[in-house]
């Protein structure tokens, strides 16, 4: 009888999870395919001449929270002064840094320490020192603040800015030359615009010059190489489609622009949430719905920000353990996204793809590998279909990460090296045969030791920047 019991909980269990790849993976096909296109389209108007150019720029603050980056803070910001923008401001935010941050920026951009007042509307850990300074007309700020997180670090930021937009990016990436103009683009194209998410790439593929690419390498380092091929697959598939239906529910905390009212309006970051870029989105999405605001969360592709990533393992997990337990935090924080009558279908479709494909995934996995041993001491498993469904499973991986990173190389115009083919197909299959299901391991056991930290920032090992 209890044989019985356990052969139909193995066949209920393998049917969902046969359902859920099924689902999954057509999901994946139909959002990175549509991204390819999509990334097509704008290729051959941008070819035509035949995009949106205006004669006027908003005034945008670019805001650059830091803890203890003084090994790429200056060729950060050095980046951020050959933007091809008319008319914007640069505010660091030294987070209370225990290395030299706010001493190798003072010294290299001439910075002079002011007594200009600054107005608290957002309430964040006390400021001790304002310095400024000004370098190819761009004006410098320098806040030196308590640690307060990087939450509070991006308030202060808000609160001492002069312009009615500012972008969020972190204190280790480099931004194109037309990031900006390209960020901006949706709001003019649409009022009810009032955040916009960049495209992330990772910065060790790469060496640029004044904002321009000037060569791309991909690393021989796994680690690295396999981060490349994930971030071209997750920021072209999803984003890409779900912005057409205004169901964006996050934003990456390396490059974003928000309207700065707006931000106030909600209280900026939140400074008690491990991921406070996916917490403010939601928070604007949730602030847009209960007060029957029409807001747009955009989403620019073509608005590109390199990005270093972690080129150890132990850093990558520390990374994606962090931001699993934001998106959890987030999650269930703005439940009333899940609800299509108040929230509207699209953004509780997202919401529920994130739900089930990100946050319960790795669960899902870990009962399907339990299954399988159930199986197997029943004498339930048939070794060889499992082997090939598992090998057409990972072969239909590939072929889509290829078709990502590909389709990201194309559409930027880089030149790819003979060798990079070789590295990418190598780097696609260890990043779908072995690097996912590691970082499943790291999701599935996120909760062990888990306390909310509001103070603490998400450190990794910096290196020197491609950046002349």
């Amino acid at each position: 009888m209890m044989e019985i019991f356990l052969e139909n909980v193995v066949e209920k269990i393998s049917l969902f999870f046969v359902v859920y790849m099924i689902i999954y993976t057509t999901y994946l096909f139909i959002t990175v395919f549509y991204g390819a296109i999509q990334l097509h389209t704008q290729d051959r108007m941008i070819r035509y001449n035949n995009e949106l150019k205006h004669e006027y720029y908003i005034p945008i603050s670019v805001l650059v929270p830091a803890y203890n980056e003084e090994v790429t803070i200056v060729d950060s910001i050095r980046s951020l002064l050959n933007l091809q923008y008319k008319l914007y401001e640069l505010v660091i935010v030294d987070d209370g840094s225990k290395d030299a941050t706010s001493k190798v920026l003072i010294e290299y951009f001439h910075l002079i320490r002011t007594r200009k007042p600054i107005h608290e509307r957002i309430p964040t850990a006390k400021v001790k020192e304002v310095y400024e300074g000004q370098m190819k007309n761009i004006k410098i700020t320098l806040v030196i603040k308590e640690n307060g997180g990087k939450g509070d670090a991006l308030n202060a930021g808000v609160n001492i800015s002069r312009y009615p937009y500012v972008v969020a990016i972190d204190a280790d990436s480099l931004l194109q030359g037309d990031s900006l103009e390209r960020i901006i683009q949706p709001v003019m194209r649409d009022e009810r615009i009032i955040a916009v998410g960049g495209m992330i790439r990772i910065s060790q593929t790469v060496h640029m010059d004044q904002g321009k690419v000037i060569d791309y390498r991909l690393p021989w380092n796994p680690i690295v190489g396999m981060q490349v091929v994930e971030y071209d697959r997750s920021f072209l598939a999803s984003r890409i489609l779900l912005d057409q239906f205004n169901a964006n529910l996050i934003i990456s905390g390396a490059f974003g622009l928000f309207r700065k009212d707006v931000l106030m309006a909600v209280g900026g970051y939140s400074i008690d949430t491990l991921g406070e870029d996916m917490e403010l989105v939601m928070k604007i999405n949730a602030y847009c719905i209960n007060n029957q605001r029409q807001c747009r969360i955009a989403y620019e592709p073509k608005a590109i920000c390199w990005s270093q990533s972690p080129s150890s393992l132990k850093d990558v997990m520390k990374q994606r353990k962090r931001w699993y337990l934001g998106l959890y935090q987030s999650l269930s924080k703005y439940k009333e996204l899940a609800n299509p009558f108040k929230a509207g279908f699209s953004r509780s479709f997202s919401y529920y793809y994130y739900l089930f494909f990100e946050l319960w995934s790795p669960y899902i996995e870990v009962l399907g590998i339990l299954n399988i041993i159930l199986a197997w001491q029943l004498n339930l498993l048939f070794v060889p279909f499992m082997i090939r469904l598992l090998l057409i499973y990972t072969g239909y991986n590939i072929l889509l990460s290829m078709t990502a990173f590909l389709q990201r190389v194309y559409s930027q115009g880089i030149k790819l090296h003979g060798s990079d083919i070789l590295k990418a197909l190598l780097m696609v299959t260890l990043e779908t045969a072995l690097y996912r299901y590691i970082l499943s391991f790291v999701r599935a056991t996120a909760f062990i030791g888990y306390k909310k930290k509001k103070n603490v920032w998400g450190e990794i090992q910096r290196k020197k920047q491609n950046y002349t």
